[in-house]
């Protein structure tokens, strides 16, 4: 199975963040992006990738561990940018220490479980909005920039979320990935 470990924004977050994403839509190019669903917007600290059943228990297991380690922390959706012309994305703001620890830790508890991880990167925050379409010459510097200005409402992160991605369906025209929380652990034990 395919798993990430991730930060998953509140439902106010979220709408807040898709109203102004609704208005993205109005900026030149738009059809050039496949655009991501509300309901699987995240913040990913880890990607494992396929993940074999029978490393599951540890994962979990040491997947705990790192929760319990890890504080608390205040977190708001803000601003915006891009990965090259790939990908747009929103930031975040608040305890971002505190998310790069929980990051580096769920990057660590997968390769002590025994999942191969690629090498390890300095993180940063996002959560992915769209995608350029294969061919697409969209520019996303409009886009990042008419994000630049939001803010979500804060809230504490409290969750550390082991994420199971499904393929989108084989051929519906634009499926998505379904995403499914297979297990949360509370910060702080």
């Amino acid at each position: 199975m395919r798993l990430f470990a991730a930060v998953l924004p509140p439902a106010e977050a979220v709408d807040e963040l898709a109203v102004a994403v609704q208005r993205l839509h109005a900026l030149p190019g738009h059809d050039g992006l496949r655009w991501t669903g509300h309901s699987g917007w995240h913040y990913t600290l880890a990607f494992l990738g396929e993940v074999d059943d029978d490393l599951l228990p540890a994962v979990e297991e040491r997947f705990g561990r790192a929760a319990a380690r890890q504080d608390p922390f205040p977190l708001r959706v803000h601003g915006g940018g891009h990965f090259g012309n790939r990908a747009l994305w929103a930031g975040a703001a608040g305890g971002l220490d505190a998310m790069r620890m929980l990051a580096d830790r769920a990057h660590a508890a997968a390769r002590r479980a025994g999942v191969p991880m690629e090498e390890h990167r300095a993180y940063k925050a996002h959560l992915t909005i769209a995608r350029s379409r294969t061919g697409s010459d969209t520019d996303l510097r409009p886009y990042a920039d008419a994000l630049a200005g939001f803010e979500s409402t804060a809230w504490t992160v409290r969750e550390l979320a082991l994420v199971r991605s499904n393929p989108p369906t084989p051929g519906v025209p634009g499926a998505q990935p379904r995403y499914e929380a297979l297990r949360v652990w509370g910060l702080g034990g």
